[in-house]
């Protein structure tokens, strides 16, 4: 007797089949002559062309804002964007917060009452009193 597995259809779910990056724009703001805005000046000079071209899928826009501290900006597909003020950072602590920036997934930060989240929430399934032995009501 051979033994053959059961055949089933792939269900698209998010995460696990592709990963989709949640990140689709990155707004870089600097001042070209305030001292908070040196480390962003550094920044954009030495690594952000390194940073932008291993991560094409990522649109990045560095515009000046004169006299304002620096500010990365990060916008979301699902339509929220989240700022970091990086003023007085050197580049490698920038280089981490667009890291972080990249990586987020753009939803607000809310509590969490149940530990996991599941699609199919018990491994048993929904109990029934009209399920197994057949009790007669």
């Amino acid at each position: 007797m051979t033994i053959r597995a059961l055949e089933k259809v792939s269900v698209g779910q998010n995460g696990i089949g592709a990963f989709i990056l949640q990140c689709k724009r990155m707004d870089i703001h600097y001042c070209d002559h305030s001292g908070s805005s040196r480390g962003m000046n550094i920044f954009i000079r030495s690594m952000l062309q390194k940073f932008a071209a291993s991560h094409p899928q990522i649109e990045f826009a560095v515009s000046p804002r004169p006299r304002k501290h620096p500010v990365m900006i990060g916008h979301y597909i699902n339509g929220n964007q989240k700022s970091i003020c990086v003023k007085n950072m050197e580049p490698t602590e920038i280089l981490k917060k667009a890291e972080l920036l990249r990586d987020a997934s753009g939803e607000k930060i809310k509590r969490v009452n149940k530990s996991v989240k599941s699609i199919n929430p018990s491994v048993r399934g929904i109990w029934s009193p009209y399920h197994g032995k057949g009790i007669t009501v």
